[in-house]
């Protein structure tokens, strides 16, 4: 994803309650897992959000939000936006099973705000090989 100088990471609110968000900073800053095809550049900027609650209907209300105040402080348009929902709400993983809400969330991301959305953050080994094995859904 070139020309993205936002990368916008909407976490599970539950999950966020005890998860601090700071292994897909990590992936982010490192660009592994999701994040390894944008270039390694101080210009690219990372903010994590939370999707409000199920059923999810904040991350219209945030992510609109954050459209017109970095357009107005900062001239970044939607297309410069990246939005990846985090790998605790798309993926089977030892925080639960993907959430039940994620085509929800892609419709208000991509359809209604007509931004580029991306599956997964960070991509955990472990749970990988317990996908592998079975363990867990792809």
């Amino acid at each position: 994803m070139t020309g993205k100088n936002y990368i916008v990471v909407v976490q599970c609110h539950i999950v966020k309650e005890r998860c601090s968000g700071y292994l897909c900073e990590y992936a982010f800053s490192e660009r592994s897992g999701k994040f390894a095809e944008y270039p390694k550049d101080s210009s690219t900027r990372f903010l994590s959000l939370t999707c409000g609650g199920c059923c999810g209907r904040a991350v219209h209300r945030k992510l609109s939000n954050l459209i017109k105040q970095i357009k107005n402080k900062e001239t970044i348009e939607k297309g410069q936006i990246a939005v990846h929902l985090s790998s605790c709400i798309s993926n089977d993983n030892f925080h639960g099973p993907p959430c039940p809400h994620k085509d929800y969330l892609k419709e208000m991301i991509c359809d209604k705000l007509g931004l580029d959305l991306v599956i997964g953050t960070r991509v955990s080994e472990l749970a990988e090989k317990r996908r592998k094995d079975g363990e867990y859904r792809a």
